[in-house]
């Protein structure tokens, strides 16, 4: 910085913890800075001097020109100065399942946005504009990336109308509401709620090697709790291999076949329906069937 700008003045950290790193060495040179206004309640020293050195580099900020090597500094230097309210933000979802520091980092990502569009002339003090635009960037990194299976947009905001909806229900009704309760308070078709309530399973997934919960008092993994073993699916083999030899056979043969093993009727039911004696019923299902395990048993 050249000396002959003798209308700025020199802002230091008077800050008894330690500074960010690129405060240690700052020497900023910026605008003299017009009083502030008393808040509400006395404000401590280091919020006195992390707002008063926002401001004055803000003012800096906008006077420089895009490409210039100092710009590049004072928005560094703001952005390190104003990370405390990006942990502040991010402390309110310390509940979920990601690491603090990836929300951190996404929580830093809407401070530089906003400090891009803050315009410090319009008389908001900073952290009230830039806490909507960190928390909006926090949330929109768990709207999209914490979602075990992706959903469309509109069913997730669905999702969390329903929830707000049937907290507000159940303190009203002193019970769980019913879909078209529900659909009635949010203007939807109780398909769309339906939809809505199922979207929830799709947050978290569970792998099919995690172990049974204690409660449960099961054992093995989830894998060996979930599923049966159908005794059908054998049979669909055979079916699949019967269907060329029953097409081959003579259709009063066919038919016999087809009364006696799928109509479940018995051989004298059959001679009557066919027109012929049980006695022959009982050769002829005998011989067919000698017929059909040849078949399978040559194929």
């Amino acid at each position: 910085m050249s000396a002959d700008q003798g209308s700025s003045k020199v802002l230091t950290l008077t800050k008894s913890e330690p500074a960010p790193d690129a405060l240690h060495s700052v020497v900023a040179v910026v605008p003299a800075v017009p009083a502030v206004e008393a808040p509400a309640f006395p404000p401590t020293p280091e919020a006195i001097d992390t707002r008063t050195l926002s401001r004055s580099l803000f003012l800096r900020l906008a006077a420089l020109d895009e490409n210039s090597p100092e710009r590049a500094y004072v928005r560094d230097t703001l952005i390190e100065l104003n990370l405390p309210l990006v942990r502040y933000a991010a402390a309110r979802f310390r509940s979920r399942n990601e690491p603090m520091e990836d929300i951190v980092q996404v929580g830093t990502i809407g401070l530089i946005k906003a400090i891009d569009r803050f315009d410090c002339e319009r008389g908001v003090e900073f952290p009230t504009f830039a806490m909507p635009t960190v928390v909006g960037e926090i949330k929109r990194f768990f709207r999209d990336t914490s979602w075990s299976v992706r959903v469309p947009r509109r069913l997730q905001e669905l999702r969390l109308a329903l929830t707000k909806a049937s907290d507000e229900l159940s303190q009203k009704l002193d019970r769980s509401p019913t879909v078209a309760e529900l659909a009635v308070v949010l203007g939807v078709s109780e398909e769309d709620v339906v939809d809505g309530l199922a979207v929830g399973n799709a947050y978290t997934a569970s792998s099919l090697d995690s172990p049974a919960p204690e409660d449960d008092g099961g054992e093995g993994s989830l894998a060996d709790r979930l599923g049966y073993e159908d005794t059908a699916l054998e049979g669909v083999e055979y079916r699949e291999s019967l269907k060329p030899l029953l097409a081959k056979l003579p259709p009063r043969e066919r038919r016999i076949i087809m009364l006696r093993f799928f109509a479940n009727m018995t051989q004298s039911q059959i001679g009557e329906e066919v027109g012929i004696s049980q006695m022959h019923v009982s050769r002829l299902l005998t011989r067919t069937l000698s017929q059909l395990r040849e078949g399978l048993i040559s194929d």
